[in-house]
């Protein structure tokens, strides 16, 4: 049984200091306490539709959406190894995944290279790790909005 876009966004909006919003053809998760900044710190995202840029999952197919999770760089290292080369713009990273499967941990088709990890429609059996890596994603969120912060100072 798959775990439904709604209770993801409940549950990431949920967390402390995240703010919601419609960007770029998907719904974002911003760490912004107090809202200082216009957007804070993204770190997951929910997306129901290809992009121009992104067609790697194919995103067409009925009820497949994809939760996307900015993850630390040492959590995605621990899974993935180091993280790929930066794909030319429009392409995807190279690999050995195959981000049209259903419900499997990826590194993000075109942000892996940045720590990001996907899963397509995830379902009860990850629904736990996919939680444990939204926390992992949320805490270095609250990390580089503090760093950017101080900066701002």
């Amino acid at each position: 049984m798959s775990i439904t876009p709604d209770e993801v966004s409940a549950h990431i909006a949920g967390l402390p200091d995240v703010v919601a919003a419609s960007a770029w053809g998907e719904t974002a998760f911003f760490y912004n306490p107090g809202r200082k900044f216009a957007r804070g710190t993204y770190f997951a995202t929910i997306k129901l539709a290809d992009g121009d840029n992104d067609r790697a999952s194919d995103l067409t197919r009925a009820g497949v959406w994809r939760l996307n999770i900015g993850t630390q760089r040492a959590t995605f290292v621990s899974v993935f190894g180091p993280p790929p080369a930066r794909p030319a713009k429009g392409e995807c990273i190279k690999g050995p995944w195959d981000f049209t499967a259903l419900d499997a941990l990826t590194p993000h088709p075109v942000y892996g290279w940045m720590a990001w990890m996907a899963i397509l429609s995830p379902g009860e059996a990850h629904w736990q790790r996919c939680r444990s890596l939204i926390a992992d994603a949320h805490a270095r969120a609250q990390t580089t909005f503090e760093q950017r912060l101080r900066r701002a100072r």
